[in-house]
């Protein structure tokens, strides 16, 4: 049986021809010795056709539907042309040899071309490619090499620029940036209390939270200021006049040392950076929450947006989420305690990052696990539909926490949960709705632009006639309207008379069947006192 082997290059479609494989056999260490030396190698393999790309941007779509394993119309027609047809009823005596897989079953599909892929034509093929520049004699030394490096760097710029507006990488930047940030506001926050506690130490036990602490150093500067006009200014820090006034009397009465103003300038100024960082942290979270709303609206609204995030960037995107069984994602994050535990026989993890959830911490400790397994349910499924659905809606997600819910309230209260299947209906029906409400509105206002349309065409209708029409024309074509009208007015009568007459017959023969049934009733009626009387007759003269 021939071999034909299939050779894609940057610079165009390449088909070879293998003779002699019974010399070499089908052993690929004999094929591998083989391909080292040229003279040996040409005399098996021979170059039989060759198709060149037409321009950059066709080699770049050749490239993506390679790729795909998809075979385009110019890789279809090249191959019909070069190699032998094959009978319908008949086998084909050749095979194609191909390096990957998914394209030669859609060419076996498609054309009936059989083809085959395995080491052995994977070795022949890394032969071609080792000496691809000899077969093509008129080519120049690094035209290759350009071809290549052109449609690598086209190829790569396209695969980046897939889907501006879906972009998971910002999601990932932008958690692993809010996980620093926390981690240098704590550090920072901390040097600043330290700092300034050996001036005013007693601010400490006072003021707890990290952003007010600082912005209560920036405003008192030197504790011996404190005096009792800064109440208002301290009240609208803290939100408290009890905890302000406390301030106001620890600073009169404090224990600490006093700080030159060169040092006091550098606290105020370290103070300033941490308060300018916690607002930017605050900016950030609602970034990360418009993108994650964009992104995975179901996995947000179910289990929120910085737990969907940080999964997200633990798998490396949205589609590598999706791809995740429930039980990956339901560990995902605690890979050291599934291999620790793997390694010593242990237990292992029941929750990785999923536990950040606030769902597992309302759960009972019997029924974390349970509730882990199942929350890693509903978040596979909602990032399928993030990843796969193409209308951004957070139905599914909504209904999906629903069901947490539901199942939380079974595991504390024994209430019954909802089926899955009743609660996706309910889903999909909401969603259709909405897609319905969505396409009704445009076609209302198009409906109202034709009415527009029509009110104004009217008036342009009748002037048209009445401008093209001159002289005895006109008066010819108005004669002729006017008979037609006439005709079918006389129709029109003639069918309300005919009817008119149909009705008053009916309506005659229904009175006189009225009358002839009260005239029977009567003849009965009589009959039946007769009989009475009769009867009445016989009894007396008994």
């Amino acid at each position: 049986m021939a071999l034909y082997l299939l050779y894609e290059t940057a610079s165009g479609y390449s088909l070879f021809e293998a003779h002699g494989l019974d010399q070499i056999g089908q052993d690929t260490e004999a094929v591998r010795s083989s391909i080292s030396d040229m003279n040996r190698f040409g005399k098996v393999v021979k170059l039989t056709a060759f198709h060149p790309f037409e321009s950059a941007l066709d080699a770049l779509n050749q490239c993506n539907s390679v790729s795909e394993g998809l075979m385009t119309d110019e890789l279809r027609s090249f191959l019909e042309l070069n190699l032998p047809k094959v009978k319908e009823a008949k086998k084909a005596k050749f095979s194609l040899g191909v390096s990957e897989p998914k394209i030669g079953s859609h060419i076996l599909e498609e054309t009936k071309i059989p083809c085959q892929s395995n080491e052995f034509v994977l070795e022949i093929l890394r032969g071609v490619r080792l000496h691809f520049d000899r077969f093509l004699k008129d080519l120049k030394p690094g035209d290759i090499e350009k071809a290549q490096l052109g449609l690598g760097h086209s190829y790569s710029r396209a695969k980046v620029k897939f889907n501006v507006n879906r972009v998971d990488n910002m999601v990932i930047q932008a958690i692993f940036l809010l996980d620093t940030l926390d981690k240098d506001i704590n550090s920072f926050s901390m040097r600043v209390r330290e700092w300034y506690s050996w001036h005013f130490p007693e601010l400490v036990k006072i003021v707890n939270d990290n952003y007010l602490y600082a912005r209560v150093v920036k405003l008192v500067e030197d504790k011996s200021k404190l005096v009792d006009d800064s109440l208002p200014a301290l009240t609208d820090i803290l939100g408290d006049e009890d905890k302000a006034k406390e301030v106001i009397e620890a600073g009169k009465a404090s224990m600490g040392q006093d700080l030159s103003a060169v040092d006091l300038i550098n606290v105020q100024m370290f103070a300033q950076r941490v308060m300018d960082l916690s607002e930017y942290r605050k900016k950030l979270y609602e970034y990360l929450v418009t993108k994650m709303n964009d992104i995975a609206p179901n996995l947000a609204s179910l289990i929120g947006e910085v737990v969907g995030a940080r999964l997200i960037s633990h798998a490396g995107s949205l589609t590598n989420l999706a791809k995740c069984p429930s039980s990956t994602l339901q560990i995902l994050g605690a890979e050291k305690a599934l291999f620790r535990a793997l390694k010593t026989k242990g237990n292992t993890p029941k929750y990785g990052l999923i536990f950040h959830s606030s769902f597992i911490g309302r759960a009972s400790a019997r029924n974390k696990g349970r509730m882990a397994r199942y929350l890693a349910n509903k978040c596979s499924i909602a990032s399928r539909i993030d990843c796969f659905a193409d209308n951004n809606t957070t139905v599914f997600g909504e209904k999906l926490r629903e069901q947490v819910e539901e199942r939380l309230d079974f595991y504390d209260k024994g209430v019954a949960p909802r089926k899955n299947i009743d609660v996706m209906k309910s889903a999909i029906e909401i969603t259709q709705n909405d897609d319905m409400n969505i396409d009704e509105a445009p076609t209302e206002a198009s409906a109202k632009k034709s009415k527009k349309k029509k009110s104004n065409g009217e008036p342009m209708a009748e002037d048209k006639p009445t401008a093209a029409t001159n002289g005895d024309a006109s008066e010819g074509t108005k004669s002729e309207k006017k008979k037609e009208k006439r005709k079918l007015d006389a129709e029109v009568t003639k069918t309300v008379t005919n009817g008119d007459a149909e009705e008053d017959r009916t309506a005659k023969k229904k009175k006189k069947k009225k009358s002839k049934d009260e005239g029977e009733d009567l003849q009965a009626t009589t009959t039946e006192k007769k009989k009475k009387k009769k009867k009445s007759r016989s009894e007396d003269d008994e």
